[in-house]
């Protein structure tokens, strides 16, 4: 399989390339030069499958042309050291449990996979040391942080917004130490990101060391996201559930909804998908006016989705270039819909109180549209769960005016010691920090 850019303005790379340059050098994002389709039997058999058989038969399509299948096999095997069920809130409405992997969000799955990928195309090759530059507003950072944490051959850089993360989010990538070092920024999520962006593009830096990105731009970052759609689909469909699917995303940089899009396009039977935005709504005012316009991001209690230029919104259009009006074409297959802080408190309240049932923030945005959606009564909805609550403990807390317990693998982040580096969101400061390592 080649990847090209979404830009049109750089060379087809293989998916060593893809994955190792993380961006394309015109500073477009990679796609697949074609979306591989699964047939409707292998489709309905997965609900006879196990999640590891079910993310093989999905990675096969993928990468079976770059990648020995038992290579890719053992990658699976060992990024899939946990479930993702789906489990009974309302009626006709499911939570996708994201929650279940080391640092208890939905980005365990792809950066587990991409650290193995990445590892294995480093031994392979017989590179020296790759550089891996991570923006994140919460979950990216623990769980890019974690995943290559010991990996041989690779250092991390996590660039995170000074007091914009939650206190238990941020022990969970500042005491590793090893080969992960967290750059504190004074600054926002999008402020981070440029950063990384900008980091690619400088040529000086490039010479000086070898860079990619974990964030949901590189390819093997957001691919693998696939396979819990399918997970998902395979558990309802046991249930005699998922015949009319809706699925609600809470969305930020764009990355978890774009391979829903993906699993869709594969053959994955979703009859509509909902794009569940904070107060950082630039995707829906794009629904509405066929205008994609970025601003400075807002900070909320979801704070996972506070982004104000989503990346992975170049490849939701790329997508659907292929239809002479793409505008219409999203709006027929994805609604949205925002939430205020108050609105997301109210929900998890009453959630909790109704349905016995304890919401994240994300997860809340989630749940809510599915309501205000008005499932039609043949349709199932399902919402992405994409973190632990207890990550949002003081949030949650304040809400519910409890003390929710904090599970053990998060407790054991929190014994460790802060280590952070303070730098200023100037591209010139984090660019001088580089040049010297």
């Amino acid at each position: 399989m080649k990847y090209y850019s979404t830009n049109k303005q750089a060379p087809l790379a293989t998916l060593e390339d893809a994955v190792v340059k993380g961006l394309a050098g015109d500073k477009g994002l990679y796609m697949p030069e074609s979306i591989p389709s699964l047939s409707e039997g292998t489709i309905n058999d997965m609900k006879n499958r196990s999640f590891h058989e079910i993310a093989c038969t999905v990675a096969q399509a993928f990468f079976g042309d770059d990648i020995e299948p038992e290579t890719l096999h053992e990658i699976v095997k060992d990024t899939l050291s946990f479930d993702t069920p789906v489990v009974e809130v309302d009626d006709n409405i499911y939570s996708l449990e994201l929650f279940h992997g080391p640092t208890l969000a939905f980005k365990d799955v792809g950066a587990r996979f991409m650290a193995r990928l990445l590892g294995y195309f480093i031994k392979k090759e017989g590179l020296k040391q790759v550089n891996v530059l991570v923006a994140t507003s919460g979950d990216t950072g623990s769980a890019v942080a974690n995943g290559f944490l010991g990996v041989p051959g690779i250092h991390v850089y996590v660039l995170y917004p000074k007091g914009k993360v939650s206190p238990i989010q941020e022990c969970q990538f500042t005491t590793l130490g090893q080969n992960i070092t967290a750059l504190e920024i004074d600054g926002n999520f999008d402020d981070c990101q440029a950063l990384v962006k900008s980091a690619f593009m400088n040529t000086e830096l490039n010479n000086h060391m070898k860079l990619t990105s974990a964030n949901s731009i590189n390819v093997a970052r957001f691919l693998p996201q696939s396979f819990y759609y399918f997970n998902a689909y395979a558990q309802l469909d046991r249930m005699g559930k998922a015949g009319e699917l809706v699925v609600s995303v809470p969305s930020g940089n764009f990355g978890n909804i774009t391979a829903g899009l993906f699993a869709h396009r594969m053959g994955l039977p979703v009859k509509r998908f909902i794009a569940a935005n904070n107060r950082n709504d630039v995707f829906l005012d794009y629904l509405e006016t066929g205008k994609y316009t970025p601003r400075p991001s807002i900070a909320t209690i979801a704070n996972a989705m506070d982004v104000g230029d989503p990346s992975n919104f170049a490849r939701i259009q790329d997508m659907f270039g292929i239809y002479g009006d793409p505008h219409k074409a999203i709006c027929e297959l994805i609604s949205g819909y925002r939430f205020t802080d108050e609105e997301i408190a109210f929900t998890i309240k009453r959630v909790y109180n109704e349905c016995g049932y304890l919401l994240d923030p994300h997860g809340a945005c989630g749940y809510q549209a599915l309501i205000q959606n008005t499932l039609d009564k043949e349709e199932t909805g399902l919402f992405l769960e994409t973190a632990h609550p207890a990550k949002f403990k003081g949030t949650v807390d304040k809400i519910l005016d409890t003390d929710i317990e904090i599970p053990a693998k998060l407790k054991a982040f929190m014994q460790g010691k802060k280590q952070s580096v303070e730098l200023s969101k100037d591209f010139a400061d984090f660019k001088a920090y580089l040049l010297a390592q």
